[in-house]
């Protein structure tokens, strides 16, 4: 049986409640959804949909990076919009970091997001 390996990178921004940033079994990351939070002082960054969203991709890769993958490796993502209105300049942000063999994707609008975030993304990366 695989082992559940919790995946906290130093270079992430603490959870902001009782989650792990990713965990690992198998050949298999499960990255937590990120929002937009920076790093150095663990708030809220300003700006619109694609500020935000250059942001949750930054400290995605953050988390694939101390895993040693890349966007490359990711299989399937969510992304949480509370505007589906913001869903062009998302994508626009999203198609820069992943570049080729895009992951499956799944996108939804919500009512709200932790500490008033207009975008979550999670990931599932395949080793």
């Amino acid at each position: 049986m695989a082992t559940k390996q919790i995946i906290k990178p130093a270079k992430s921004a603490p959870a902001v409640g009782p989650y792990n940033h990713a965990v690992r079994i198998g050949d298999l990351l499960f990255c937590a959804g990120q929002i937009p939070l920076d790093p150095a002082t663990g708030n809220l960054v300003a700006g619109d949909i694609k500020a935000q969203t250059e942001r949750v991709l930054e400290n995605i890769k953050a988390i694939l990076e101390d895993q040693h993958l890349s966007f490359a490796n990711v299989v399937k993502s969510t992304v949480f919009l509370t505007n589906l209105a913001d869903f062009a300049g998302m994508n626009e942000l999203y198609a820069k970091y992943f570049t080729a063999d895009f992951p499956a994707r799944s996108t939804i609008q919500v009512a709200a997001l932790p500490r008033g975030a207009s975008v979550e993304i999670e990931v599932i990366a395949h080793f």
